[in-house]
């Protein structure tokens, strides 16, 4: 990159009509249903967030050159797609495969996968007698060997050789989600490590110096359902990870008051769990900035709306786009603070829309995240 940080912004692709969701939801259904339906759940809650640019189609080329224009224009670097690919296949790979690759200006900025190879369950939306600890599962996320293998060779082929794929000293850029999901599928961390080692060798076949290979390392359990890892420093190591970051702020930073937490608590939190990271483990660390969080528009809206386990969960308030230009700023002195790793900072998230973490122009504040990050970091 021709400036001094890289941003990478992760992106979730459920804005497409993809054959799963028509399966489970009926014919046409995208995440946006839940976001028109949303309602105000207690006084003051803004809901529902309405998208300035409409409900797009993100697997339409012209829809996604607008959102990549937009990007690069404000200092986003790379969009870090949420990747979905199960035992028996992927899932909502439309709006890379169709929309970022059928875009005619996506030579302006990079991508990447993180695979979120976490189980899909039924919340779209949730009941709160079956929250996510208890929801209907879907799609298993743990994969056997012989798919691990199968999901190498694809996503070297399909997108690594792509020329606007993120590398980083020549080596592509792949994050995990949830190690213990992947150690499960593939029988241990004996065989995990195999596993990986396998994938490197493929990598360095295909003509590159290597594999970055990143874990998304949330160390605490905030969402029901998700198990963290035992002792993860050693098991980096015997993975052979490259490097470590986070995908939101409440995996490590838990919001104590319902219905609303203060952004600038939460925070706070996060610029102590930076610190903490570096202390902790010796790969480099990239920080998170995290936008908001508001995951009532997956939770029924006729439901009483109480703490009871993800998506009945408390709100960030205030995170407005001063209150996320001073959350860059900090996570800028923290990276100019390190002069040994390389200055990386993930976004959540370029349209996690039903989760309340977006950086799109929305009806009230416009432009206003993504003029933060230009503000700080440039354009």
């Amino acid at each position: 990159m021709s400036k001094d940080y890289t941003i990478a912004c992760y992106y979730f692709p459920n804005y497409h009509i993809d054959p799963r969701n028509e399966a489970a939801h009926g014919p046409g259904w995208t995440e946006w249903e839940l976001i028109t339906r949303a309602e105000p759940r207690f006084p003051g809650h803004r809901q529902p967030r309405v998208p300035a640019w409409g409900y797009e189609d993100e697997s339409d080329p012209k829809a996604m050159a607008r959102k990549i224009a937009a990007a690069a224009d404000h200092g986003i670097d790379i969009f870090l797609f949420d990747w979905y690919h199960y035992e028996d296949g992927p899932f909502l790979e439309r709006g890379l495969d169709k929309g970022f690759l059928g875009a005619p200006n996506n030579g302006r900025m990079k991508f990447a996968l993180m695979w979120a190879n976490h189980n899909w369950v039924d919340i779209h939306p949730a009941k709160i007698s079956a929250t996510i600890r208890t929801a209907p599962l879907l799609y298993p996320g743990a994969v056997s060997r012989q798919s691990f293998d199968a999901i190498a060779d694809l996503v070297i082929e399909r997108y690594f050789k792509h020329p606007s794929y993120w590398l980083i000293d020549g080596c592509p850029y792949f994050s995990i989600y949830e190690l213990h999901t992947l150690i499960e599928g593939l029988g241990g961390v004996e065989a995990t490590a195999d596993a990986m080692a396998s994938f490197r060798a493929r990598v360095k076949a295909a003509g590159f110096p290597d594999l970055h290979l990143n874990d998304v390392a949330w160390d605490l359990a905030i969402l029901p359902g998700e198990t963290a890892v035992k002792d993860p420093q050693r098991l980096l190591k015997t993975l052979g990870f490259d490097s470590i970051t986070s995908y939101v702020w409440i995996h490590h930073v838990r919001m104590p008051t319902f219905p609303e937490t203060p952004y600038a608590e939460v925070m706070a939190g996060a610029v102590a769990h930076w610190e903490r990271t570096i202390q902790t483990f010796d790969l480099p660390y990239f920080p998170n900035v995290t936008m908001g969080w508001d995951s009532s528009p997956r939770t029924v809206q006729s439901d009483v709306f109480i703490d009871a386990g993800y998506p009945f969960t408390p709100t960030l308030s205030g995170n407005i786009p001063s209150a996320f230009r001073e959350a860059l700023a900090q996570a800028k002195a923290f990276l100019d603070a390190r002069t040994s790793v390389p200055k990386i900072l993930t976004i959540n998230a370029w349209n996690e829309w039903t989760e309340g973490s977006y950086l799109e122009p929305d009806t009230v504040h416009g432009m206003g995240y993504l003029e933060a990050i230009r503000d700080v970091f440039g354009a």
